[in-house]
């Protein structure tokens, strides 16, 4: 089955070391210290509201990049995120993981006494289970971001800010909109963890984040087969005759096709290493479409 073609990106309008990368939700988010963790102070966070905005705005040549979520340890695959990396044509240049800390944040003044309705993304408050059964006087509230719920704290009349609210978000949410962390590390898993991709036009140089020089090579690819028997098995043998290390594996609903899947994978392995190049060749023989999404460190 042929694939309609991904949107194309527009041309990168700058190449200094000065970027411009777009993340979903407010300055202090989580994606933020994704961005630092993969370029460091020099880039310029741009914000947006939702996933697909940050798409567009790189497949226009608002921005040079984009930090995007692709999974957390504790509530799997982003997968609106998946199906976008399909719908436009760009590289993943490089990952990281970044260690979700959810901090007790409120308006200077605000004690932790006072508090009564704790504000954030529905994720961030279903990884604090705990704390709230520990303080079942605090009601919680869905907000569309983490720091974005501190950012309406702050931005609260003064004469508000003593009825009791406070959010979940980052330290860094915390100093950016001069808030006042209350208690920190509430989260029930200390293991969580996002893993995040940058995101650049088609083409791009690979990027090595610091303290990744030595970490292993991946590959992320996405393939469709025949509504057949063993199709899959035959599509991953290409790998499995090649000795390569297949890491993930994630299915999304095929549009169009009810009960048909395209299936994610990420490898272990560069995709011009000669195993690699042999087992994508091999792939293509037996797959409907193949599109190789990138090489890049492992985080």
């Amino acid at each position: 089955m042929k694939k309609p073609a991904p949107k194309k990106t527009a041309p990168l309008k700058r190449q200094s070391a000065h970027m411009r990368v777009a993340f979903q939700g407010e300055l202090g988010a989580f994606s933020q210290q994704a961005i630092l963790q993969f370029l460091g102070s020099k880039a310029e966070p741009v914000p947006h509201e939702r996933f697909d905005l940050m798409f567009a705005a790189l497949a226009r040549g608002d921005v040079d990049a984009a930090a995007v979520p692709i999974e957390n340890t504790l509530h799997g695959s982003v997968h609106d995120n998946y199906d976008l990396l399909l719908k436009y044509d760009f590289a993943i240049t490089a990952e990281t993981n970044v260690r979700v800390v959810h901090n007790l944040i409120a308006a200077p003044g605000v004690t932790f006494r006072q508090v009564r309705t704790v504000y954030s993304h529905p994720v961030a408050l279903n990884q604090c289970l705990d704390f709230f059964a520990d303080h079942p006087r605090i009601h919680r509230e869905p907000f569309y971001d983490t720091a974005g719920s501190v950012k309406m704290l702050m931005d609260e009349p003064a004469a508000s800010r003593s009825e009791g609210r406070a959010a979940i978000a980052s330290e860094l949410a915390a100093e950016i909109y001069g808030a006042h962390i209350l208690k920190r590390h509430i989260e029930d898993d200390r293991q969580n963890y996002t893993r995040f991709f940058l995101l650049e036009p088609a083409g791009s140089d690979n990027r090595t984040p610091p303290g990744a020089s030595r970490k292993p090579w991946k590959t992320s690819l996405v393939f469709t087969t025949r509504n057949i028997p063993g199709a899959l098995f035959r599509a991953l043998s290409a790998l499995a005759l090649r000795d390569l290390n297949l890491v993930k594996i994630e299915s999304r609903p095929l549009r169009g096709k009810p009960w048909e899947y395209l299936f994610y994978l990420d490898l272990l392995g560069r995709s011009d290493e000669e195993a690699v190049r042999n087992a994508l060749g091999h792939l293509r023989e037996v797959a409907d479409f193949l599109r190789v999404l990138g090489s890049y460190r492992a985080a």
